[in-house]
C-alpha cells in the first residue's frame, strides 16, 4: 500500500487547519452520553494546536438529509470537547457561508473552532464540488481523522480532499497501521475469525479472507450455511439454503489457495431460541430435526485455541453463537480470553471490530487486551473485504502539499 501522508510531518504554525473528525456520538437528553468517540479526537486535536494551527473541525451528525434538523445540531458536542480539551472551543451554526469564513478569519493560532453538522447541506452525500469549493475556502489544509467515515466518498471525506494538501490524522493513522499489519503485510501464519447471522451480509469479506489468511474460522448462523453446503443436516437452525453455491464456491476457493478452512465441530442446540432453554451438547452431525444451532461446544472452542496457539496474526469480526442471550455467549467468551492470553503471554497480534464483535469482547472482559479493536463499522468491514476506501485514497494521491 502507498504511504499515506501524516500530519505530523507538516509545519502548521499559523495556518488553518480543516480536519474531519468523528463526532456522530450517542446523545440523551441533549447531551452526549458517551465521548468516546470525543475523546478519540483529542490527541491530533492538541497536536495541531500545539504547533500553532488554527483548528476548523467539521463532522456529520445523524442523517438530516440535507436538511436543517435542529436536534441533529452539533452545538451540544462543543462544550463537552472544550471540557476534555481543557481550552474553549467555539461553535458556529453554519458549516459554509458568510459566517463560516467569517469565524474562520477570526481565529487566532492555537483556536479551535466546530462547524455545524455537515450533512445539513445536502450537497456533503453526493459530494457536490461546489460545496467542497466552500470547504476548501475555509482552510489552508486538511486533515481526515475519521476512519469511520473513510468509506464514504462524501464532501467532507474525499471532495475537499482533493482540493487542498491533505493528511491523515493520529486516529487515522493508527486505524490503517493496524489494519495494513493484520492484513496486508502481516507476520503468518493469520488466522481470521468470522462470525454472525448470514452469509449473505459477509461473502466479500468471506471471497476476500479466504485468498488472503492461512486458516479461516467461520461460527454463528452463518457457518449453518456452510455446514449444509457440505451435506450436514442442520435441523432447524438460522441457514440460508439458497446460498448453498456459493457457500461450496468459497469452500473451493480455500481449498485452491491453500486456506485451512474450519468449521465447528461440535454445537450447542435447543429447541427454541430464548434466554436459558432446555440445551443439548451433541456433534454438528447429529443435530436433530426440530433443534437449532446456537453456539459453538467446547471441542470447537478448544481445536479454535490450538490453531491461535500457533498463529501470529488474528482477525476477529463477528461472534460465534447468539452471544446476546445466555448461555450462547460461551463459547465466543472462552475463544476471546484465549485471544487474550495469546497477546499477552506471546504477542499475538489481535485485530478486531464490527458493532457485534465489540460487544462481544466488552462482554468477554478482554477488549483492553487485544492489540486494537476498531469502531470504524463499516470502513473496517470494506478494508477487510479488500475494497478501496475513498477518504483513504485521497490522503495517497500526488499533490503539491505545504510544508
Amino acid at each position: 500500500m502507498r504511504e499515506i501522508r501524516r500530519i505530523q510531518d507538516v509545519d502548521v504554525a499559523g495556518k488553518r487547519v480543516l480536519v474531519r473528525v468523528d463526532f456522530n456520538v450517542p446523545m440523551k437528553d441533549g447531551k452526549v452520553s458517551d465521548a468516546t468517540r470525543l475523546v478519540s479526537a483529542i490527541p491530533t486535536i492538541e497536536l495541531l494546536t500545539g504547533k500553532g494551527a488554527r483548528v476548523i473541525l467539521i463532522a456529520h451528525f445523524g442523517r438530516p438529509k440535507g436538511q436543517h434538523v435542529p436536534e441533529m445540531s452539533l452545538e451540544p458536542v462543543a462544550q463537552p470537547l472544550a471540557d476534555l480539551l481543557g481550552v474553549p472551543v467555539d461553535f458556529c451554526m453554519e458549516t459554509v457561508g458568510e459566517e463560516a469564513m467569517a469565524a474562520a478569519a477570526d481565529m487566532a493560532d492555537g483556536d479551535v473552532l466546530l462547524l455545524e453538522n455537515t450533512r445539513f447541506h445536502p450537497g456533503e452525500e453526493a459530494n457536490d464540488p461546489a460545496l467542497a469549493r466552500q470547504l476548501a475556502d475555509l482552510a489552508d489544509l486538511y486533515v481526515n481523522d475519521a476512519f469511520s467515515a473513510a468509506h464514504r466518498a462524501h464532501t467532507s471525506t474525499e471532495g475537499v480532499a482533493q482540493l487542498l494538501p491533505s493528511y491523515a490524522g493520529l486516529a487515522m493513522q493508527r486505524e490503517i497501521d493496524h489494519l495494513v499489519a493484520a492484513l496486508e503485510a502481516p507476520q503468518r501464519p493469520v488466522i481470521a475469525l468470522v462470525g454472525g447471522a448470514k452469509v449473505s451480509t459477509k461473502l466479500d469479506l468471506l471471497n476476500n479472507l479466504v485468498k488472503k489468511v492461512d486458516i479461516l474460522f467461520v461460527g454463528g448462523g452463518m457457518a449453518n450455511t456452510l455446514l449444509n453446503a457440505q451435506g450436514v443436516k442442520v435441523g432447524k437452525s438460522l441457514c440460508e439454503k439458497d446460498l448453498v453455491d456459493t457457500a461450496r464456491a468459497i469452500i473451493a476457493t480455500a481449498e485452491e489457495t491453500g486456506c485451512k478452512l474450519m468449521l465447528p465441530s461440535d454445537v450447542v442446540v435447543a429447541k427454541e431460541f430464548r434466554p436459558n432453554p432446555e440445551t443439548r451438547l451433541t456433534a454438528v452431525t447429529d443435530v436433530a430435526e426440530d433443534e437449532m444451532i446456537l453456539d459453538c461446544g467446547p471441542a470447537t472452542v478448544v481445536a479454535l485455541a490450538m490453531a491461535m496457539e500457533d498463529a501470529k496474526t488474528l482477525i476477529w469480526n463477528g461472534p460465534l453463537g447468539a452471544f446476546e442471550t445466555p448461555p450462547f455467549e460461551t463459547a465466543t467468551v472462552a475463544a476471546a480470553q484465549q485471544a487474550a492470553r495469546a497477546v499477552k503471554e506471546r504477542g499475538l497480534v489481535a485485530v478486531a471490530g464490527g458493532g457485534d464483535t465489540v460487544a462481544a469482547l466488552n462482554q468477554a472482559g478482554v477488549s483492553n487486551d487485544f492489540s486494537f479493536i476498531s469502531t470504524a463499522g463499516g470502513a473496517f468491514l470494506e478494508w477487510m473485504e479488500g475494497k478501496a476506501l475513498p477518504g483513504v485514497g485521497v490522503l495517497k494521491q500526488a499533490r503539491g502539499v505545504a510544508a
